[in-house]
């Protein structure tokens, strides 16, 4: 029985005592009920607050309803006892073949298992990275790349239809001092004030001068432009291929430059003048952000003409909106705080709600102890840098099992230490250990044919049952809160309940000993925890291997 299916059952009670008029609730009243696992186990499998809830609308006092609703519960198949708990709780506890049908339903159910709806029907654009193609990716960018894929995992597991993206912001001066900067070291120039260094412009130089044998002989401003767009694409194509290394992939590549050729920058402040938001003040045209909460009015077009980043930040805005993405959520960096209002009040000058249709999300900054500087982009540590020395594995979990609001430091040698004090390897050993198992059952004989739930009465069975059922939710919560660390910590609580209920509980018989039920039932039950470890690593972008 899944937590589902005993929310469903509780439900169903709730409905036939209605009916009888043992409770006076109307049928469309009645609550989805939520149940979960107490926080001591000797207190049931699970546990509901239901009575609470509903008290005082019933017209009764919790326990009472309480009372009333275990004795029906208790009359229920696959149900042990029902039993009331302080001031209304139900505490529950699942007959053994009840709870055991769990197993075999999560391997049935295989990759599917903790997908759920919780999210079905939200169209969401996801904006992160988004990292200057004038560079490599480096510790600044990395916290997101691994937060923003898991998030878009979470929530594709959770019913959205979700689009990552990529901005590229490859508009502007710095193009052009980025351009100048490949050039210089082509040619044996001197880079421009306020220009790009470091070996990595070094070794785009030589490459770009390989494809452009005739850069040095072209004039200066046709010289700059190659080199730019030369320069341009080559880096951009190792920032893919790096993602691609962290495990980090996009459905978009959006360029900041097609908004502004395609005139969309200009159209958008048509379409704000439209909507009664912009006005014109000192030969400059603004946007009234300050009915909306922002600090200060901003400036879309200078007094000289030229549009602002904001007006790009309004237009991109707008053509996600006319994309068909209604709700887009943004992942900013801890120097991005003042983005939220200017953005949020983007939203509500497009007329869109900045409740619903926009959603900013800040990470704090990370640090990584002992680790050296790039020597190709000089005083920054480079992603692939990173995943080289520690590896994805690792730098993804690490950086997912901590809410992204906090600061974080990551050790790096602790993290490729393989033992079990460093979670990610805790985990997976956990994920190669019931691989192990299941092989060594095969050798002895343990099939997975006559499948008996009522074999799996061992505490630690329950327990173990118990900690796999709550994953559909985890998912789901970890993906309405936008919190990928949920899904780390509840992996390093069922690595805990596997490696205790290994310890205390047999898949192979010992030494002569024949192979009974027990050992069929607890092979799939140790398939189970491969199947929910792996979904949930999968989750968050990190492997599961099968040996350690």
């Amino acid at each position: 029985m899944t937590p589902a299916e005993l929310a469903a059952l509780i439900r169903a009670v709730l409905l036939d005592a209605v009916a009888a008029g043992d409770v006076a609730l109307a049928t469309e009243d009645v609550p989805d009920p939520k149940v979960e696992r107490p926080r001591q186990r000797e207190h049931g499998d699970w546990a509901t607050n239901v009575a609470m809830q509903l008290a005082k609308k019933v017209g009764t006092n919790p326990r009472a309803l309480a009372e009333l609703l275990a004795g029906r519960l208790a009359q229920a198949d696959g149900i042990a006892a029902a039993e009331v708990a302080g001031p209304g709780f139900l505490n529950i506890r699942i007959e053994a073949g009840a709870a055991g049908e769990l197993a075999r339903t999560i391997v049935e159910t295989g990759p599917e298992f903790g997908r759920n709806d919780a999210l079905t029907g939200h169209v969401i654009n996801m904006e992160y990275v988004s990292a200057n193609p004038t560079g490599p990716l480096h510790i600044g960018h990395t916290r997101w790349a691994a937060l923003g894929d898991a998030l878009v995992r979470l929530l594709r597991a959770s019913g959205a239809d979700v689009t990552p993206e990529y901005y590229i912001n490859d508009a502007g001066a710095q193009m052009d001092k980025f351009g100048a900067s490949v050039l210089a070291r082509a040619t044996g120039g001197e880079v421009p004030e306020g220009g790009y260094i470091g070996g990595y412009v070094n070794d785009l130089a030589a490459r770009v001068l390989a494809e452009h044998p005739e850069l040095p002989d072209l004039p200066v401003e046709d010289a700059v432009a190659v080199a730019r767009e030369a320069g341009y694409r080559l880096q951009m194509a190792e920032i893919e291929e790096t993602l691609a290394a962290f495990n980090v992939h996009f459905d978009v590549y959006f360029s900041e430059r097609e908004l502004h050729d395609g005139g969309a920058v200009r159209s958008a402040v048509d379409r704000l003048r439209e909507q009664g938001h912009v006005f014109d003040d000192g030969g400059a045209v603004w946007l009234r952000t300050t009915d909306f909460g922002d600090d200060k009015d901003r400036v879309m077009i200078r007094a000289d003409g030229a549009p602002t980043y904001f007006a790009a930040d309004a237009a991109y805005y707008l053509s996600k909106k006319d994309r068909g993405f209604p709700e887009k959520i943004y992942l900013l960096g801890a120097d991005h705080h003042g983005y939220v209002n200017r953005l949020k009040a983007i939203a509500s000058c497009a007329g869109d709600d900045p409740e619903r249709n926009i959603e900013i999300l800040i990470g704090q900054l990370v640090s990584v102890a002992g680790a050296r500087m790039s020597k190709r982009a000089g005083n920054i540590i480079e992603l692939r840098d990173l995943i080289e020395w520690i590896g994805t594995d690792p730098v993804r979990y690490t950086l997912a099992r901590f809410p992204a609001d906090s600061p974080l430091t990551l050790d790096g040698e602790k993290l490729r230490e393989q033992n079990l004090d460093n979670p990610v390897y805790y985990v997976q050993y956990a994920h190669a250990r019931t691989r192990q198992v299941a092989r060594n059952a095969e050798t002895h004989g343990v099939s997975r044919d006559g499948f008996d739930p009522t074999a799996l009465d061992h505490p630690a069975d329950a327990a173990l049952l118990g900690v796999l059922g709550s994953f559909p939710e985890v998912v789901a919560r970890a993906a309405r809160l936008r919190e990928p660390h949920r899904v780390a910590r509840y992996l390093e609580e069922l690595a805990a309940s596997y490696h205790t209920w290994y310890g205390q509980c047999r898949v192979t018989p010992r030494g002569e000993d024949p192979v009974e039920p027990s050992h069929h039932a607890r092979l799939v039950l140790n398939d189970a925890v491969t199947q929910v470890i792996a979904n949930g690593l999968g989750l968050l972008g990190v492997s599961a291997p099968e040996r350690m």
